[in-house]
């Protein structure tokens, strides 16, 4: 990533997103929570993409080079945590389950005026022990280093609804599905249906935070049916694509 800016103080504040619009690659010496109240946020490393809607938030460690981009309108909420303050013992981004609770912690705290009252302090005590308790979710797309390997995840990045088996896909690119599978869980960390089901939620959130519709979203991302797609979302997500966008 070049031109890379670094902020020594990772910013406390809300903002709002266009469709489409981007914060380029950046670090803090400080930890960031990040919080998407509307659309879908998504924060990009060298290692991959980390995906979250309105009921995740993603942690990024102090240090990290990343990048941020909005599908949908984005209601962003940035809350900056001191490099000794990490209460998950977290040094990698990590998408995080975000209760109810939680989330009003973060909207309160990313509010201005950000002065260090006796009541900001009691509220982000409070919001540390909530994180503590937060659930880690895998909602993540690694990024391929092996050229094989990467040619494979460019073909289904281009059409997530290609229907073809890791082997028909090793073959479009000269590589074997023994060596393909290996390489999904070398590199990548999941096997390849897990990927391909995280590069399918990924690509169906972008589409949601569009407007598109639930049936259209199914077909274009490769569920065999809407109530296949409806049933994965849930399972990922906790709640259904078709509120999805209607959620606070």
């Amino acid at each position: 990533m070049p031109d890379i800016r670094h902020t020594p103080e990772a910013p406390t504040r809300s903002q709002t997103l266009a469709p489409g619009e981007r914060i380029d690659a950046h670090r803090h010496d400080d930890h960031q929570i990040v919080y998407a109240g509307s659309g879908v946020l998504a924060v990009t490393t060298d290692s991959g993409t980390w995906f979250a809607p309105g009921t995740r938030a993603i942690w990024v460690p102090a240090g990290c080079v990343h990048a941020h981009r909005a599908h949908g309108r984005l209601d962003l909420h940035l809350l900056g945590l001191p490099a000794d303050t990490n209460p998950l013992g977290l040094d990698t981004p990590t998408v995080l389950a975000v209760s109810p609770l939680l989330r009003e912690l973060i909207l309160a705290c990313t509010r201005g005026p950000h002065d260090d009252t006796p009541e900001r302090r009691r509220l982000r005590a409070v919001l540390l022990d909530q994180l503590r308790a937060s659930p880690q979710q895998p909602v993540q797309l690694p990024t391929a280093t092996d050229p094989r390997l990467r040619a494979v995840c460019d073909l289904l990045h281009r059409d997530p609804a290609d229907p073809r088996s890791l082997a028909s896909l090793g073959a479009a690119v000269g590589a074997g599905e023994r060596t393909l599978s290996r390489l999904f869980r070398r590199d990548l960390g999941m096997t390849f249906p897990q990927w391909r089901t995280q590069l399918r939620l990924y690509h169906a959130l972008r589409m949601l935070a569009d407007d598109v519709p639930v049936t259209t979203v199914a077909h274009r991302c490769g569920w065999s049916s809407t109530s296949a797609f409806i049933d994965v979302f849930r399972r990922a997500f906790g709640h259904t694509p078709g509120t999805h966008n209607r959620r606070p």
